[in-house]
């Protein structure tokens, strides 16, 4: 099937096309987690490149739990100004004709430490990762559990209301959501844990919330880890459990993803193999995109609308998982270095879509003689995800991006920026 086929989700709104810009942390708010030109440029410079549905990255719903100083916060508490800043951003976000769609998160334990020096959690269970970077979390009690879900209500409302056509509530990568559903993570002994349905409920209550904020016109999505990738975590059985759960409260659409910071199967690069063991196809498609056997069996035994990111490439791959039942593919770190690619595509312009010339890795060397493997492989991580940040926020900048970078010299300049952000947010607060 082409991508070009249009698709209508179950709530009636329609897709122009099967491509999606997968949600991708932007860092662009200004000071007080306010939506200003910067997010505004770069939404416009993305959607004008051809997607059909437009996903925004992490927009939170505590200002005190960011998954990064300048996310976008929408709690409640915004002014007129705020507000416009909003519209503005989701008609960017919808400018090329996409369907533009609010992702809504709590960073939960994965707060960093410039955002939060003590962060929370379902149980006071620390991060396993090397540097330091995360404050042990102290366990949320009855009262704030039902806080979390009314701020994912209001920040779903307000959002819709600015003009955004939905909402997408993050339930993956070892977010708050997603550590309640993680076994490893949720220790509790109440009705928020220990069961997966009650290690569940957060997600149930706080959908049911959103639907009923945002209304039935309006299109509400979830993103699923398929798995933590740890012994004794989220697994793929639950799930499919859990898809069976959203599938009863009539979600419009479904991502699967994978992983979280201590294993960040998500990312897909430097090395990390595909991660479905299942017995697959000899394809393309298979070695692209590491979700796809796992949305293969979803397929199966659901009906949800499906949206898959992670790893696709190529055309003939997306083509060939649209025609095995995918909705939607979703496309992100290629749209960091050529904002233009989707529409490329679909035009058959492009073939295959672009990837990254680096200088270098980060060698065993660089952190010291005594430096551990998992360190240095962390360090590769957040370096090559360094070099897709500062794409966006020269895109942010109006500015060109680039296809290469010495990945040393864009690890520090993250750094130096958020250290910057994380002041002007204290500041703004």
């Amino acid at each position: 099937m082409s991508l070009k086929t249009p698709f209508i989700l179950p709530c009636g709104l329609e897709l122009p096309n099967r491509i999606a810009k997968a949600a991708m942390t932007e860092g662009l708010a200004e000071p007080g987690g306010v939506a200003g030109e910067h997010i505004e440029r770069a939404y416009r410079t993305w959607t004008e490149g051809g997607v059909g549905l437009m996903l925004t990255g992490n927009i939170m719903v505590d200002a005190r739990f960011r998954e990064r100083p300048a996310n976008v916060v929408v709690d409640g508490t915004q002014d007129e100004q705020a507000r416009e800043g909003l519209r503005r951003f989701a008609a960017a976000s919808k400018s090329g004709g996409a369907l533009g769609i609010a992702q809504i998160s709590h960073a939960g334990r994965q707060s960093p430490k410039a955002v939060a020096a003590e962060p929370v959690g379902p149980s006071a269970v620390a991060m396993k990762m090397p540097g330091g970077l995360f404050g042990k979390p102290r366990a949320l009690d009855e009262n704030e559990i039902l806080d979390v879900v009314r701020r994912f209500s209001i920040s779903a409302g307000e959002l819709c209301n600015c003009g955004f056509d939905g909402i997408q509530v993050h339930a993956a990568h070892g977010y708050l959501v997603s550590e309640f559903l993680n076994p490893l993570a949720n220790k509790r002994a109440d009705r928020w844990g220990g069961s997966l349905e009650n290690r569940a409920r957060l997600l149930i209550e706080i959908v049911r919330a959103v639907r009923e904020a945002i209304g039935p016109g309006k299109a509400l999505t979830v993103k699923l880890n398929s798995s933590d990738f740890q012994k004794g975590g989220f697994s793929f059985d639950d799930c499919l459990r859990v898809v069976g759960m959203l599938e009863a409260e009539g979600i419009d659409l479904l991502e699967i993803s994978g992983g979280n910071y201590e294993q960040p199967r998500m990312l897909g690069f430097d090395g990390l193999e595909p991660v479905f063991e299942k017995k697959v196809r000899e394809s393309t498609r298979a070695r692209e995109a590491y979700f796809m056997g796992y949305a293969e069996e979803v397929i199966k035994s659901a009906r949800t609308p499906l949206m898959v990111t992670g790893g696709f490439r190529t055309r003939s791959a997306m083509e060939a998982a649209v025609d095995d039942g995918v909705a939607v593919i979703g496309i992100g770190r290629p749209l960091c270095l050529d904002p233009r690619a989707a529409g490329k595509l679909l035009s058959g312009e492009l073939d295959e879509l672009p990837a990254p010339e680096r200088h270098f890795r980060l060698g065993p060397g660089w952190l010291g003689p005594h430096s551990s493997n998992d360190l240095v492989k962390a360090a590769n991580g957040f370096a090559a995800m360094s070099f897709f940040y500062r794409n966006i926020i020269r895109l942010g900048d109006g500015k060109r991006t680039r296809r290469r970078m010495n990945l040393w010299r864009a690890l520090i300049a993250h750094q130096l920026r958020e250290r910057a952000d994380a002041k002007r947010s204290v500041a703004a607060d």
